[in-house]
């Protein structure tokens, strides 16, 4: 349950009430007029009627530069809203959307975590310390606190949430933080594994120096899980954690064997890696096109429709080639 609120002139109060009653939500209520004139109205809008509510104030208030509308948590709400049944068609509802998040609450949250800002780069410094030492000193407790820190979730979420929403500049954004990203890590890991006094060949670096088919799975459970806790509401963390667990540690890993002069340990390391990345990103547009997010006018949706199908086709064929570049790979060890 949230509120939606509305700022706006009054000659748009009319409308927006009457979509309120027209969505059936649970309560509406008007606030005082601002010295400026706009008035607010809040909207107290449960999770099946956000996505319908926030579509039909943007078709109304598109062209008014003078509205705002914003979305606010609620807590707790007495006396308690009646549940509706599953079966009840009676309100207008988003056939196609399964997701409890609106695509607004969607953008706003993933988009933050792949701005390339300064503290994106120091948390990816300081998890790439803390995980190339846990891999040399095979410290599992080490490697798991370098992954809760490691704030690789944000780009590959927003990778995906922009090929389904066919929103090109988010796409780039993304792969920029995620590219830079990965890049400081490697070089980090490269240096530690020059200057590491000793052999860095310990059981948690070469379990990964090597992939298997456990490790496709693996990606592509974190991908998927992903998705479904932002769109579901949940809280990312531990999610964050699945996803770092898939590309920090290979990353370091590749680092690591570079900089000791191990490549053909390198070189398993960074096809583990490759599958990985494939694999998130793959699971995560397959996630998100199950819970139908999708641009809000059909034009945009029919653009996004024709990415997402391009993109999805590039990494199944990618992935299959990676797969086959396993099979090799171990029938030559």
């Amino acid at each position: 349950m949230k509120i939606i609120e509305v700022i706006t002139d009054p000659g748009h109060l009319d409308t927006v009430i009457g979509i309120a009653q027209q969505q059936a939500i649970v309560d509406y209520w008007q606030t005082p007029a601002e010295e400026s004139g706009r008035v607010s109205i809040r909207l107290l809008v449960p999770p099946n009627k956000r996505q319908p509510v926030m579509d039909a104030l943007q078709m109304t208030l598109a062209t008014h530069e003078n509205s705002r509308v914003m979305i606010l948590p609620v807590e707790a709400v007495w006396p308690a809203p009646e549940q509706e049944e599953e079966h009840d068609t009676s309100t207008s509802k988003s056939a196609t959307s399964k997701s409890e998040v609106t695509r607004e609450e969607l953008y706003s949250q993933v988009e933050r975590g792949a701005r390339p800002e300064p503290t994106f780069y120091v948390l990816v410094v300081l998890s790439t310390v803390v995980a190339a030492i846990g891999l040399l000193q095979n410290s599992a407790a080490v490697i798991i606190g370098a992954m809760v820190i490691a704030p690789l979730l944000g780009p590959n979420m927003a990778f995906a949430l922009g090929a389904a929403l066919g929103d090109r500049e988010l796409m780039w954004k993304a792969l920029k933080a995620l590219i830079s990203g990965m890049g400081l890590a490697l070089i980090l890991s490269a240096g530690i594994g020059q200057l590491w006094p000793g052999s860095v060949l310990s059981p948690e670096v070469l379990t990964r120096t090597d992939v298997g088919l456990d490790g496709v799975v693996l990606a592509l459970a974190s991908g998927a899980a992903a998705v479904m806790s932002l769109t579901t509401g949940l809280s990312s963390v531990l999610v964050g954690v699945m996803v770092a667990v898939a590309l920090l540690p290979p990353t370091a890993t590749i680092g690591l064997m570079l900089g000791a002069g191990e490549m053909d340990k390198a070189i398993g390391a960074t096809l583990l890696l490759a599958v990985n990345i494939v694999c998130v990103n793959l699971a995560a547009k397959l996630t998100l096109l199950f819970y139908g997010v999708r641009p809000r006018t059909w034009l945009e949706r029919r653009k996004a429709n024709q990415s997402l199908a391009l993109y999805i086709s590039i990494w199944v064929i990618t992935l299959s080639i990676l797969i086959g570049a396993i099979y090799l790979r171990h029938r030559l060890i």
